[in-house]
Parts: C-alpha cells; sequence; structure tokens
C-alpha cells in the first residue's frame, strides 16, 4: 500500500526553525517529484513548496521564499522541509504529497500525507 508520512511537526517560538520530513511507505520516492502544502485553520490548503524528481529543481511559494528549504535524499527515500524564521502565521498541518505521473514541478497531487502539526507561539 503506497502511503506518505510525514515526520517532524510541534511546537516551536516565533523565529525558530523546523525540519519536517516526509518518506515513503510501499514505494521508492525517487521517481517522483515531492510537493509540500499546508493547511492552516479556517483556510484552505496551499502549495508552498516543490522538488523535482532528481533535485534539480525546487519552487516556492511566496510566503516562504528565503526561508524554507526543500531537499531530497532518494538513497534515503526522504524528502525534507527546512523552515527557518517561522511566524505565528505558519502554523498549520503540513502535508507531502505526490502525483504517481509527475517527476516534475508543479503537478496536481494524487497521494496526501497524514499531515504533521506545526504550532508557533509569538
Amino acid at each position: 500500500q503506497l502511503r506518505l508520512v510525514e515526520s517532524g511537526g510541534g511546537s516551536v517560538q516565533s523565529g525558530g526553525s523546523k525540519t519536517l520530513s516526509c518518506t515513503a511507505s510501499g514505494f521508492i520516492l525517487e521517481s517522483y517529484a515531492i510537493g509540500w502544502f499546508r493547511q492552516a485553520p479556517g483556510k484552505e490548503r496551499q502549495g508552498i513548496s516543490c522538488i523535482s524528481s532528481s533535485g534539480g529543481t525546487t519552487n516556492y511559494h511566496d510566503s516562504v521564499k528565503g526561508r524554507f528549504t526543500i531537499s531530497r535524499n532518494n538513497a534515503q527515500n526522504t524528502v525534507y522541509l527546512q523552515m527557518n524564521n517561522l511566524k505565528p502565521g505558519a502554523a498549520a498541518i503540513y502535508y507531502c504529497t505526490l502525483d504517481l505521473g509527475s517527476s516534475i514541478c508543479p503537478f496536481g497531487p494524487s497521494h496526501w500525507g497524514q499531515g504533521t502539526q506545526v504550532s508557533v507561539s509569538s
């Protein structure tokens, strides 16, 4: 069964950092582009970053450019989202996603992880 599993969420103070991880169960990530979305309470899901299967192309939503970094280690079957200088508005559930037909960004997700909660205190 294909599963995406996020980890690394938790509480952090404003201005702090967090690194989220996305791993796969039942398949290998290296063939697919991976995206990160987030959903804050009362708001729609927002795409914030994407990385191509090779890792050679990355893109970011304007709201996180310069503060978030997406990377991948295909040998470890893991994609990371390094988040620096977190602000209270970044508090959300963060999801990693993929589409089984996509190795490049952007893409329309067909599979979602269960999400990991990030809280930011001021």
